[in-house]
């Protein structure tokens, strides 16, 4: 009997996933609740597994396509039904560790029966070394100067031959890691596999310099043309004038996974609210002696972000107005209760804002040691997708950037969310004489139907007397 696995519902709205990697093939023995594909969705990259046991028939779609929710992912037969036809070898050993009832999983970790999942076989992993019979061959690309000169003489296609040859790095029988979506992603759309590179990161990991770099050896058709004319000016031949000029093509990048749905957020929020944005310099040099006392008192490490995310929630205490969204279809502004800080992050998946929840109940130690976890997960952008939900209130160090200032787009639903610039030494005010002091421009963007612009200041100012002055901050813990 056959069975279907669809893609089942990913949760938060999600209706579309790209298929990352299959984990198992056709032919493959699998259990309830075994992880068979990763997906990548708008959202986050998981590992799905699948509700049915038995023998893999097919599967349906590449690495790289999208799909959707309903969508059939993979069939699978029951494993005696297989073997007594003689379509599939499976030993009775296996065969009696195959369960075919549903598991109704829907994600890694949700199943009823986590006990019979086995662990997944290093071949068949993601970064397994597969068998050579069993490795996926590349789609050959044929270059483009290969095929103009394809009826040429010997000389002239020897040569174009051994300068496109001379360039290339991929191994169709290599399987190197590639963790990042993005640089996945960038290699297929010039028409080739990054695992089939050798990687120059740890353990052979491929990275974006590494695509980039063989991007670069693919688009030297140009020095092939030129050996081509040269040989074929030996010869006597005439050759065409080249009439594509790569540097200088155009292209089209699809508006797809996380950047669509930051896309239509961003659109969202410029078109429903109506922001006003403000901004003052603060001198935080006494933040930095502070965060060196700190260390010579706890003997750890605050890092400034986490002082000032301490001072925001203080903040958002005394202006609770500020950490609320506005429900359009009942026409209420919806205070929370809980502050939930949002910390916006640059992923190698793009603009991530991970979330910090009940960041009102935590010690500044507690929120250091959980904004530090958000920092060590951004260069990936592995969060899971309750991590990325739930905020209320957005803080985002674009200081990190190497920019002073910028009028933010608010994360909508939320109402406001306050930038960090870069923090430089100015020549500033002191006591009526001019000092070297550093200095930090802080940009507050709010919503204007939630609060006017009094209370957006009276915030602003108080999470800067903090800054200038951290010991203000124990009056009010």
């Amino acid at each position: 009997m056959s069975r279907e696995f669809l893609l089942p519902d990913l949760g938060e709205g999600l209706t579309e996933a790209e298929i990352v990697a299959w984990l198992v093939a056709p032919g493959d023995t699998i259990a309830i609740d075994q992880a068979v594909v990763e997906v990548e969705s708008a959202k986050s990259i998981v590992e799905l597994p699948s509700p049915y046991g038995g023998v893999v028939a097919s599967l349906f779609g590449e690495p790289g396509q999208v799909i959707h929710a309903g969508q059939v992912l993979l069939t699978v037969t029951d494993a005696t039904d297989d073997a007594s036809a003689g379509v599939v070898d499976v030993p009775d050993a296996a065969a009696t560790v195959v369960a075919v009832e549903g598991s109704g999983a829907v994600l890694v970790g949700y199943g009823t029966t986590e006990s019979t999942r086995p662990a997944r076989k290093v071949a068949a992993g993601r970064f397994g070394t597969p068998r050579a019979a069993d490795a996926p061959a590349p789609a050959a690309s044929t270059p483009p100067v290969a095929v103009a000169l394809a009826e040429r003489p010997a000389e002239v296609a020897a040569s174009v031959s051994a300068a496109i040859d001379s360039s290339s790095t991929v191994d169709p029988i290599r399987h190197s890691p590639v963790v990042s979506p993005i640089v996945r992603r960038l290699a297929r759309e010039n028409g080739f596999d990054a695992s089939a590179l050798a990687g120059s990161g740890h353990d052979g990991l491929v990275l974006r310099s590494d695509v980039e770099e063989h991007i670069r050896a693919l688009t030297a058709p140009a020095v092939a043309v030129d050996v081509a004319v040269e040989v074929a000016v030996d010869v006597g031949i005439a050759t065409p004038p080249s009439t594509v000029d790569a540097a200088s093509a155009d292209i089209r990048i699809p508006i797809t996974g996380l950047r669509k749905v930051v896309s239509q957020r961003l659109t969202t929020s410029r078109r429903e609210i109506p922001e006003a944005t403000i901004w003052l310099d603060v001198d935080a040099t006494a933040l930095f002696t502070a965060r060196d006392q700190l260390l010579a008192a706890t003997d750890e490490r605050f890092s400034v972000t986490a002082l000032i995310a301490r001072f925001v929630v203080a903040g958002l205490r005394r202006y609770p107005v500020l950490n609320s969204s506005v429900d359009t279809a009942s026409q209420e502004i919806l205070q929370h209760g809980a502050i939930n800080l949002g910390i916006a992050a640059q992923t190698s998946r793009g603009l991530m804002v991970p979330v910090i929840h009940r960041a009102h109940a935590m010690s500044t130690r507690q929120l250091r040691d959980a904004l530090a976890a958000l920092v060590a997960q951004s260069p990936d952008g592995t969060f899971s997708p309750s991590a990325l939900t739930g905020g209320t209130f957005t803080l985002n160090n674009f200081g990190s950037l190497g920019v002073d200032g910028s009028a933010a787009i608010i994360n909508h639903p939320e109402a406001a969310i306050l930038g960090i610039g870069r923090m430089i030494e100015r020549p500033w005010v002191v006591e009526h004489a001019l000092a070297v002091r550093t200095v930090v421009e802080l940009s507050m963007v709010f919503d204007h139907r939630v609060c006017d612009g009094g209370t957006a200041a009276g915030f602003l100012t108080y999470v800067a007397g903090c800054i200038e002055n951290p010991v203000s901050l124990l009056a009010d813990l």
